[in-house]
């Protein structure tokens, strides 16, 4: 049997981009090193979410030193267990050399970046209750059922200035006191964990890092509105996230948190767990109730809002992952605490997702009221390959792009809406100096169409005239009134839509055309694409400098190239397809794009 105290703990990595690079093979391999060498007892090996340096894994943390090891395969395994755990010695050539982490509020690899609810995750371990609690967990929740009346806790929240995460930015403490007021014995809390945006990830890492926060957050809205029943509303593309959430709530049973009587104060409360089929508009809460219910996933027209008659007609508050993970420190530290971090009306921290063209990809938490190009520059940092930035989109695929001159504008609810976008769940996609712009719109319109539930007409017919007129500039067969026909058709889906999957789908558009109108222009009149993206719209030309090594010839999958071996090469442009492979495979730089 294991020793009830272990002399090493092993944290290793199970994101999804280490999994993807071999981490059960290198778990596997690791406990295959310990049992060899009789320390199976004596060290405890960890699964967590995301360390820090996935990009660099397989990676794993060996406490009590606190060495992170990186690039990881069978082969490491065995010598660091052999060498570090065995002998003491440290194996430095995978031994990551960055900066050391010092405060708990600053693990991430950016001093900007200031980590509060995400303090706990790659620490402890997700699937073990004991280890929440002894990082106070749960205490918020105690506290508030010996101390505090729920009006106190409402207030608390109010004090606080804590916004919802979840995009629109309402007020917390407000949605609890509407739902509070409501004079009715059933009451619901549902945890929105239903995270569809492109590239998004923020909730699941908390889900799969530190589920009970979540947890404790919703047992405290519960108190706070007088519900006696939660559910966590999670799609079925994050099976991690799913299995430690049933974990949690079990293992939150067991030791007395939910059920019956709740720390012996007459408070009763579960929670239960409610797997989404992906549908991206079941995020907006009405169609994500009307999915509890079983019905179909569709929005409803609104008021009467979910905090006066929400799932099966009762009162109901719904607040994402991170909104409800805020809770506890809130409780725990004071409102006076959350409200002096972020700027007047954005208080807090907020957690985004940075992809794109920038040095470092992955997830973030900054105070709200950085800037932008703080973001991109100090936090991401700045535009990879040397190349320029040209255009920062916010809020996922319903959010607006926003370009270079507006990069000193602080992100908050207010100046990214002024700005023609929206903060959204926390999506930030960068983008450099060959990106089309035009492409970018019917990227994201593309998805957002094939995402429309279909009920409302302005959704479900306006975004795919948009799709078709994008569509067609992109090939080169687009018309001056295209613009015009583009501007009135965003203005009548955002007015007429339903819920805010059509109000917010034009906003790659409007904010295109804003900021980048010369690229339609330039499409339309000239018939090019300047960041040579499009296909119709760009051809590829052999320079006279080609050697006639024959490789693209080879690997054209049109075969439109021709030429004898050792002199220059020629593209017929009737067969070419402008898949580009040409151009990937010449070792000597001697095509272009024109």
């Amino acid at each position: 049997m294991p020793t009830e105290f272990y002399r090493s703990h092993i944290l290793l990595c199970n994101d999804a981009e280490c999994l993807a690079k071999g981490a059960q093979e290198i778990e596997d391999a690791l406990v295959a090193a310990l049992d060899a060498n009789g320390l199976r007892d004596e060290v405890n090996v960890l699964e967590t979410s995301r360390l820090g340096h996935c990009a660099t894994g397989p990676e794993m943390v060996v406490y009590p030193e606190g060495i992170t090891y990186i690039h990881l395969t069978p082969d490491a395994v065995t010598e660091i267990v052999n060498e570090h755990l065995l002998k003491g010695r440290i194996v430095k050539k995978y031994q990551f050399t960055g900066e050391a982490r010092k405060d708990e509020e600053l693990r991430a690899p950016a001093a900007k970046e200031m980590r509060i609810i995400m303090a706990r995750c790659g620490v402890i371990d997700p699937d073990n209750i004991e280890e929440y609690i002894a990082e106070d967990g749960y205490a918020a929740l105690a506290k508030c059922l010996t101390e505090l009346t729920p009006r106190q806790v409402i207030d608390t929240v109010l004090k606080s200035g804590l916004r919802g995460r979840g995009g629109a930015g309402f007020p917390a403490g407000k949605k609890w006191e509407f739902a509070a007021d409501q004079k009715t014995d059933t009451k619901f809390v549902i945890c929105n964990a239903d995270e569809g945006d492109p590239g998004a990830f923020m909730n699941r890492r908390v889900l799969e890092g530190d589920p009970h926060a979540v947890l404790e957050g919703m047992l405290i809205a519960g108190y706070a509105i007088g519900a006696h029943q939660g559910y966590i509303y999670c799609r079925a593309e994050y099976p991690i996230a799913v299995r430690t959430i049933r974990i949690a709530i079990r293992q939150a049973r067991e030791f007395g948190f939910l059920g019956k009587n709740i720390l012996d104060r007459g408070f009763d409360f579960d929670v239960e767990l409610r797997i989404g089929a992906g549908a991206f508009v079941c995020g907006e809460e009405t169609a994500l109730m009307a999915s509890i219910e079983g019905k179909r996933g569709e929005p409803r027209p609104r008021p009467p809002f979910p905090a006066v008659a929400g799932l099966w007609g009762k009162p109901t508050i719904i607040n994402n992952v991170e909104t409800l993970a805020n809770i506890r420190n809130i409780i725990n530290r004071g409102p006076e605490w959350f409200a002096s971090i972020g700027n007047e009306k954005n208080k807090g921290t907020k957690t985004f997702t940075l992809a794109g063209d920038v040095v470092r990809t992955g997830l973030i938490e900054v105070p709200l009221g950085i800037t932008l190009g703080e973001v991109v520059f100090d936090v991401a940092g700045g535009i990879k390959h040397g190349k320029k930035f040209k255009a920062i989109q916010t809020g996922g695929p319903m959010g607006g792009c926003i370009p270079e001159q507006f990069l000193e504008t602080p992100i908050d609810y207010e100046n990214l809406a002024a700005l023609g976008s929206i903060m959204g769940s926390g999506g930030l996609v960068v983008m450099d100096e060959d990106t089309c712009m035009v492409d970018i719109a019917r990227f994201f319109m593309d998805f957002t169409q094939d995402e429309s539930c279909g009920k409302c007409v302005p959704c479900r017919i306006g975004t795919r005239r948009i799709l078709e007129i994008l569509e067609r500039i992109c090939a080169g067969e687009g018309e001056e009134s295209d613009i015009e026909r583009l501007e009135q058709l965003s203005k009548s889906i955002v007015a007429g839509s339903l819920c805010g999957l059509g109000q917010g789908a034009p906003n790659p558009v409007i904010t295109t055309l804003k900021y980048f109108r010369a690229e339609y222009e330039a499409h339309i009149k000239d018939k090019k694409c300047p960041a040579k993206v499009c296909k119709k719209l760009i051809t590829y030309r052999i320079l006279d400098t080609c050697p006639g090594c024959m490789v693209c010839a080879r690997n054209c999958p049109s075969k439109a190239i021709t030429g004898e071996r050792q002199k220059v090469h020629w593209i017929n442009p009737d067969l070419c397809e402008s898949c580009g492979i040409c151009m990937s495979v010449c070792k000597f730089d001697a095509i272009v794009v024109e």
